[in-house]
């Protein structure tokens, strides 16, 4: 669920990647129209107020040609009263439905190409959307804000279609054991407070919502004194204030007045538990316990301790459970939230497993602390890696306004640098301290009730006081500003530099000015050919994972935290066709990034204990993905294509098959793979961001130069093969979520002439941006049955193996319909093809999307690095786009209806269906 996924992964970077913010005694004196008034500003950052109430931010930056929108309104899940649970997850929802003056608002997101969302969670909902950096875009976005936070339709109408969406939403976050149980931990943890109440809400409240009450709470919630509009990327500042001054100044400061909410959850007085029993692959065990508030002084340590107990791979339960081969996976994370949160720690293991085990020894690890104190190699190495978060989304604005909700929830924006400080200056004593007052016994919720005659409390501190907090807080510098970069073909092209090393090295190297002088690079590494590779396939997969664990001279521990002192953010994936090594970093850091790197790819330690390890884990993996639709589908489909011996590296092997393979690998068989295939003789390396290319170029040809594959390389060809359409039906058991997945077989590659028509049609079809396509509107807009459902059209440069594809989740009973609305939908597509509007707003979206895409400095790395290995200059890109841009009407028709044959697809229904 989008809710809950978003708040998990800021949990994890405990809110540091929020905002790049930090506060000053007095706000910048800068030019802004009557009425707005300046309040504070900090490191890059200002906060004004219009006499309404709204606050508003700004965070200009222009070394990328995006801006980021984003309202946020002080309402989630703990303001929903007695029968009011899922109110602002349903506004959220209906919020997209329009207004009078809007009434299309994911038509026009389409048609500009925005990408745009809303996310709801326990202290706030926020709305925001992204596009290329545009006065005209931007004034109407702030306009459609300002008009749907008190002019939304709220009809009933819209809610009606809209339930079935909530309602498969709710059921495809059910699909997921870990969800499902945080859930049920979180309702035995609070009792009383509304933090217990899961963001989506209880499925009665959901489905007997009155529409009158449902539109009190919106005209009681989202009003301007209780919002804050952030404005980040690339804008004129005095420009933007003019704007929200005309379009936010004239809505009214109402009269009511929000009660602040007082429920405080009891001091918990003794262990509890929740057993969940459901059909499943993979046995969870977890330990949840209450903590303070995200601006409690004790907070910071809070989140560094769980950092310490729950890492990968330097947390003690990884260590005590995973490398033991006790648990397949170890996680922790810190809910830093408005008032009182909690913090989960736990593991995954087998089904063979041992549970209670598992559940001793975690339990040892989280609340025997004292006996086991916490070292100053742990606090810096957990410190190290927030830091190294917090970094590097500093460097990325476009992030800046979405993230910014979740520390403007928690009670003030600056709150992060706050925290930041705090963290900086922790001690041992600090977290040791932390350790023992919170993970007790008494405060632990993990399953069922034990009566202890004389329970130790875990005493909650009271909300902190910010203001007391902040009186001696001082903000630091903004950070480094970059070039305003024009991602367009032509430029990037003209300022790449290419060269090639002796060994077939290929090096795209383009040096701009970022912010926070920061660095993605891509290596691509290819192996072996159609011959050499048999047999290889789980070989290879699982060398890839054992790769990342070690050196020759690091361990995998250290591995991970001399990166993370570097502040790099790194990774490695591959199979036995090649792998791709990323990383994103900084100027300073960039040549020992490399080396380290280098390390990796050439000095891998291949060790039996981690190799054991890696085996471990994807069995878990793949045991695990046998009761999931969504993997069960798109395995199942994949295998409909097989047209290849079982020791082709092309064939698509069952979870049976691959995890028998899995189970028989020795350790001398990645060892052999990796002597034979590795080298640097068929890869491409591309560099964007800021660095000296000279001195780069020297190194990587140092450091690569003379790394060359044993191996001959050949890509191994996917070739087109028509294959028998049908129908497939895959029964799981205690499902409440279904996932539908089809493909269509195209002869195709991405030079033919027909490629960006049919790219043009993918885009109307399902591809579109926002909730604007046939088949999200149909599925979801009219007949309410899906929360997500789209196509994806994927064409190679060398493959004409192609596929078009549709994916949708929806509920098992609703399978008739969901059948009915996609053959109708892709009759109608072929039948009548799309109309001269579609077509505008396709174009438009697709080169907008392109554009995005180049924005983003690991993305264009990316793409520069499969440019080169195809043979390829940004020309392409360039003679594309020109081709998309001159398409028309009777162009794209004709190439669907001669691609598209709905009779022809093969088709995956995964889920629990009635017979």
């Amino acid at each position: 669920m989008r809710h809950i996924a978003l708040a998990v992964v800021l949990a994890l970077n405990t809110v540091p990647a929020s905002i790049i913010a930090a506060t000053q005694d007095t706000a910048t004196k800068a030019s802004q129209p009557a009425g707005l008034q300046p309040v504070t500003t900090a490191e890059g950052v200002t906060e004004y107020r219009l006499p309404n109430g709204l606050r508003v931010l700004l965070a200009p930056d222009a070394s990328k040609p995006t801006t980021t929108v984003n309202v946020t309104y002080l309402v989630g899940s703990r303001h929903e009263n007695y029968g009011e649970t899922g109110m602002a997850h349903l506004l959220e929802h209906l919020l997209f439905k329009g207004t009078p003056k809007h009434p299309n608002i994911d038509v026009e997101f389409t048609r500009r190409g925005m990408m745009s969302n809303g996310t709801t969670w326990y202290d706030r909902t926020n709305y925001y959307e992204t596009f290329a950096a545009n006065d005209a875009d931007l004034d109407w976005a702030l306009k459609m804000e300002a008009d749907r936070m008190i002019n939304s339709f709220i009809a009933r109408k819209d809610l009606d279609s809209e339930m079935t969406v909530v309602r498969n939403e709710m059921e495809s976050g059910e699909n997921d054991p870990f969800s499902i149980l945080w859930q049920k931990m979180s309702a035995t943890a609070y009792q009383w407070h509304n933090y217990g109440k899961d963001t989506i809400g209880a499925r009665a409240d959901v489905e007997n919502v009155s529409i009158p009450r449902l539109q009190a709470f919106y005209h009681k919630y989202y009003q301007p004194d209780n919002a804050i509009l952030v404005v980040s990327g690339k804008f004129d500042a005095a420009k933007t204030l003019a704007m929200i001054q005309r379009h936010f100044g004239p809505v009214k400061k109402p009269s009511r007045v929000i009660e602040p909410t007082y429920t405080r959850e009891p001091v918990q007085d003794g262990e509890r538990e929740v057993v969940l029993r459901r059909a499943g692959d993979v046995q969870i065990v977890a330990a949840l316990y209450h903590a303070p508030d995200g601006g409690h002084a004790d907070s910071p340590a809070f989140q560094m301790l769980m950092q310490i107990v729950g890492d990968t791979p330097n947390g003690r339960l990884h260590k005590a459970l995973v490398e033991k081969k006790l648990a397949s996976e170890a996680f922790g994370l810190g809910m830093s939230m408005n008032e009182p949160g909690y913090g989960i720690a736990g593991a995954k293991l087998r089904t063979d497993g041992d549970r209670e085990q598992v559940k001793r020894v975690m339990l040892d690890v989280l609340e025997n602390i004292a006996k086991q104190p916490i070292t100053e190699a742990e606090l810096d190495q957990a410190r190290s890696k927030w830091m190294n978060g917090f970094d590097k989304l500093m460097s990325d604005p476009e992030q800046l306004g979405t993230a910014l909700s979740e520390t403007i929830a928690m009670g003030d924006w600056r709150l992060l640098f706050l925290n930041r400080d705090r963290i900086e200056k922790l001690t041992v004593a600090d977290v040791q301290r932390v350790a023992e007052q919170y993970l007790k016994q008494t405060n632990r919720t993990l399953g069922q009730f034990i009566p202890d005659a004389q329970p130790q409390r875990a005493v909650i501190p009271p909300k902190a006081d910010l203001k007391l907090a902040f009186k001696d807080f001082k903000a630091r510098p903004a950070v480094a500003q970059g070039e305003a970069f024009d991602p367009t073909p032509a430029n990037i092209e003209a300022r790449t530099q290419r060269s090639a090393l002796p060994n077939g090295l290929q090096l795209a190297l383009l040096p701009k000015k970022t912010r926070a002088e920061s660095v993605a690079v891509t290596f691509n590494l290819h192996f072996g050919d159609e011959q050499s590779l048999k047999g290889q396939r789980e070989a290879g997969a699982l060398l890839a994972a054992v790769l990342t664990r070690g050196t020759r001279s690091l361990s995998r521990e250290q591995l991970h935290a001399e990166f993370d002192k570097l502040k790099t953010i790194w990774a490695y994936q591959g199979n036995a066709e090649g792998g791709v090594l990323t990383m994103q970093t900084n100027r300073s850091n960039l040549p020992a990034a490399l080396k380290l790197a280098q390390s990796v790819l050439r000095e891998p330690a291949l060790d039996a204990t981690e190799f054991d390890r890696a085996k471990h884990e994807l069995a878990a993996a793949l045991e695990e993905q046998r009761s999931d639709p969504n993997a069960v589908a798109r395995n199942t489909l994949k295998r409909q294509f097989n047209r290849y011996d079982p020791t082709d590296v092309r064939y698509q092997p069952s979870f049976e098959e691959t995890l028998a393979d899995v189970n028989k690998l020795q350790l001398p068989q990645i060892q052999q793979f990796y002597q034979r295939f590795y080298g640097g003789s068929h890869s491409q390396l591309a560099i964007v961001g800021d660095f000296d290319a000279a001195a780069v170029r020297e190194q990587v040809a140092t450091l690569f130069g003379d790394w060359r594959s044993t191996e001959r390389y050949q890509q191994v060809l996917r070739k087109f093969d028509p294959i028998q359409p049908k129908e497939l039906t895959m029964q799981l058991k205690d499902k409440a979520n279904a996932v539908f997945s089809a493909a269509l077989p195209i002869k195709m590659v991405n030079a033919d002439v027909d490629y960006p028509a049919l790219l043009v049609g993918n885009y109307v079809l399902g591809q579109g941006s926002g909730l604007s396509s046939r088949l999200i509107n149909r599925l979801r807009q009219q007949d309410g049955i899906s929360y997500g459902a789209g196509s994806s059209l994927k064409v190679d440069a060398a493959d004409d193996a192609s596929t078009l594809q549709v994916k949708a989740i929806y509920a098992p009973e609703n399978l008739p319909k969901l059948k009915a609305g996609v053959s109708e939908e892709l009759a109608r597509l072929v039948k009548d093809g799309i109309t001269e509007k579609e077509l505008q707003d396709a174009k438009a979206g697709l080169l907008q999307n392109f554009k995005l895409e180049r924005a983003q400095d690991p993305a264009l790395a990316a793409e520069l690095a499969s440019l080169m290995d195809d043979g390829r200059t940004m020309q392409f890109v360039a003679e594309l786009e020109t081709k998309v841009a001159k398409l028309t009407l009777a162009d794209v028709n004709a190439v669907i209806r001669k691609y598209i044959d709905p009779a022809k697809f093969v088709k995956v229904y995964a889920g629990e269906f009635k017979q």
